[in-house]
Order: C-alpha cells, then structure tokens, then sequence
C-alpha cells in the first residue's frame, strides 16, 4: 500500500517539578498524547534526545534540559485497503465512528486475512496504517452489531484509550435474552479465558474484574428485551455475564445454549426464533469526550433490522395468547 508516513517534530525543556527522575518518566508527564511504550521506543531508537544525545530510559534528567522528539511514524502492520462497505455515523479530524454490521470481522486474524472492518478503514484513510491497529481502540464480536470509534490520529488514539482505560467511555448495548428477568441488575463477575475451549471466556474467580449492568426494556412470555451498559470491557462480557446468571442471549451458538422454542409459540415467533443465528446484542449509544475539543460527544445507532424483527415476532406472540 501506499506509504503516509507522518513526522512528528517536538521540542521541550524538562520542567523543574520533573528534575532527577528517569527519562522515561520524565517525557510521560511531558508528552502525555503518546503511550509510554512509543515513547520507549523512541528514546531506545534516538529519535527522542536529551541536549542532542541519546540516552537510556533510565538516564536521571536535569531541569531544563532540552528535549527533541524527530520521529517517523512507520506502518505499524502490513495490513491491505480494501473496499470493504462501512456506514460512518460521524468523522471529524480526530477520530470516526461505525456503526458495524453483522458477519463483519474488526480486525485481521487467521481465518479472516481480509475483509475486515479495519482494512475498509484503511480504503477510507490511509494514514490509519499508522496507528496501533489501524486507530482501533475497541471490538466489537463479529455477530455483534453497532457502533464503534476509530482513532485517526496518535494523539486521538492514546486519548481514546485513556478514556477506556479510566471508564469515562459509556456503551450501552440493548439484547434479547432468553427466560424473564424480574428486574434490572449488576453483573460483577471476573472473566478469563476458557479453561478447556480456547474459544471461550468463563467466570473465573482468579479472572480480570469485570462489571455489566442491565436494566429491563421489555418483558415478553418467554424472553426479556435489555439494555445493557459495561462497565469494564473483557472479551464476550456481555454474552458470558447473562449466560452466567441463567439469561443467555438469543442466538448465541457460543454460550446461548440449544435452541428453547416456548409451548404454544406461533409459526411465525417459531421461524423467527430459529432463523436468529446470531448473538441478539447491539451497540446502540456511545457517548465519549472529543480528543481534540474536549467536549462531550454521543451517537445512537437504531436496532438492525434483524433484531426489530424479532422483538416484533415476540410481541405479536404475546398479545395473541393475552387475547
């Protein structure tokens, strides 16, 4: 692909507060738009100096002295463009958001080599090449549908992913999840990968904390429509979390259990039910704070259409047998 090398060119005397500590701590407190680990790497490389000389990361620094950033960010993967269809919500200079289809993988993976949503991101802007997964911050599963916020710049990137890290970055989701919840509630159960199926994540007590809180849209017969707003963000959270607590999600062939078909359902919940071959979960609001202006953004994405359906197939079941 094409090459859209960006120069980045800074230039900083070391302030008093910071004197005597190590290099590398020095220059996170000075450049905090850039993660620490490119920082490291640009001490190690020279492209960052200290009075004009290279230093270890370790080297103390003294008060005033002058530090240069002339570095050249490189592709960070030889990832390929492809005109891979993408519905952009919003896009300014600092960063884009999608609302993601069903069936479309985020990121390149054995398996899934190309027509993924970043390589259509890097047909939209070619300058993604050179950030840390193509401006990527956060995943959404391949069946999973909704919205997601693409970094377009170093700077926007290492903001974006403070707000996640620090959970100032809200998602609310909503699903359709089997049986009927009595009321809303909160998950707090740590997850980890699957002892067994490597595919999987389970509730492990020794796991990463994780936190999901759900609330009650709808209650149907046999089903229960929810919104759903994470707290943290580990790997099928969702889906692991209400199949933890006996609520797995419609369609889910990973941890949503065998196809459950209520007594007395019609033809028409019953097709509808087995034709749902994915996870009933949606991303459906994102609300974040702008890289570059700082105030506070939201978007919402409607539920797919496949989902409408399906609620509306559960309501319609419903107001029969209440007839």
């Amino acid at each position: 692909m094409t090459e859209n090398k960006q120069q980045i060119k800074l230039q900083a005397p070391v302030p008093d507060e910071h004197a005597g500590n190590r290099l590398d701590q020095i220059v996170a407190k000075m450049f905090p738009d850039y993660s620490r680990s490119r920082l490291q790497g640009w001490i190690k490389s020279g492209a960052l100096r200290v009075d004009g000389k290279q230093q270890r990361p370790r080297d103390p620094v003294g008060a005033g002295a002058m530090v240069t950033i002339d570095a050249e960010l490189e592709p960070a993967e030889q990832w390929i463009a492809e005109p891979v269809p993408l519905e952009i919500v919003y896009e300014d200079e600092d960063l884009l958001v999608v609302n993601k289809a069903a069936g479309t993988v985020v990121h390149p993976a054995a398996g899934h080599r190309g027509g993924t949503l970043l390589n259509g991101l890097l047909e939209h802007c070619a300058e993604l090449e050179n950030l840390p997964r193509a401006g990527i911050v956060h995943r959404l599963d391949k069946d999973t549908t909704g919205l997601m916020v693409v970094a377009k710049s170093l700077t926007a990137h290492t903001k974006l992913v403070q707000q996640l890290q620090a959970r100032t970055v809200k998602r609310e989701y909503e699903a359709v999840v089997k049986g009927v919840l009595t009321g809303g509630g909160t998950v707090d159960a740590p997850l980890e990968r699957h002892p067994v199926n490597r595919k999987k994540r389970a509730v492990v007590e020794s796991g990463k904390e994780a936190i999901t809180h759900y609330r009650v849209e709808k209650r149907y017969r046999c089903h229960t429509h929810v919104q759903v707003q994470l707290e943290t963000g580990r790997t099928h959270q969702i889906r692991v979390h209400m199949a933890h607590i006996g609520h797995g999600l419609v369609g889910d062939q990973l941890y949503g259990g065998r196809l459950q078909i209520p007594a007395a359902s019609s033809s028409e919940l019953i097709a509808a039910l087995q034709s749902f071959k994915r996870q009933a979960l949606h991303a459906r609001r994102l609300t974040l704070q702008s890289p570059g202006s700082a105030e506070m953004l939201s978007w919402e994405a409607p539920l797919p259409a496949d989902m409408q359906a399906l609620l509306t197939a559960l309501a319609a079941d419903q107001a029969a047998l209440a007839s």
